[in-house]
């Protein structure tokens, strides 16, 4: 009954639409409604308030990290605690407090991925940043890393559920992102900042 709690709970965190409520309390535009009409921190900062864009960016990450460690605390094995973190993420892509809308999954699967193993989430992250500063594309850093993570979980945690689960939250990642690839391979897809298509 406990891991049954423990998985609801991480969809309902997970469901938590930060972008949403952040651009509720800075009275901004519902980020659905305009850019690339992504709830996330990437098409939050396209209204040009940095702030409300890193409070959404912490807040989708730390509602991932917070579900897995959580569970983690309570005792739970690697199965349960592979499952709660597919919970948190699905929530994130299709939140039941915001009509199924939800963002891409980056910075939840981040934040997932840090409270799996610290040493994963920087690699994690560490890939993001270098692919963001070489092409200055979110949704093709967000991709180049989702590849790699797998194979680093592989690398620092063996391979096991929690790797399977890095694996999938990848894929799961990656076809969220089908839009972003077809602009990336016709050369439309928007830098970081631009008012273009984007993702996040």
């Amino acid at each position: 009954m406990q891991a049954v709690v423990s998985i609801l709970l991480a969809y309902m965190v997970g469901s938590l639409s930060f972008a949403v409520i952040m651009s509720r309390l800075f009275r901004l535009p519902d980020p659905r409604t305009f850019g690339s009409h992504n709830p996330g921190a990437t098409n939050v900062l396209r209204t040009g308030r940095k702030l409300a864009a890193g409070l959404t960016l912490a807040g989708d990450g730390l509602k991932g990290y917070a579900a897995v460690f959580l569970a983690r605390q309570l005792g739970a094995g690697e199965g349960v605690l592979g499952l709660v973190a597919l919970a948190v993420f699905l929530g994130h892509l299709y939140p039941l407090f915001f009509g199924f809308r939800g963002g891409k999954g980056v910075a939840t699967a981040l934040g997932i991925l840090t409270a799996l193993s610290p040493w994963l989430g920087v690699a994690v992250l560490a890939s993001w940043l270098l692919a963001a500063y070489m092409w200055r594309i979110s949704s093709l850093s967000a991709l180049i890393a989702a590849a790699l993570a797998p194979l680093y979980a592989a690398a620092i945690l063996g391979f096991n559920f929690l790797t399977l689960t890095v694996l999938v939250l990848s894929a799961w990642l990656v076809m969220r992102h089908k839009a972003n690839i077809r602009n990336l391979l016709a050369g439309a897809e928007a830098a970081i900042g631009s008012e273009g298509p984007q993702t996040k």
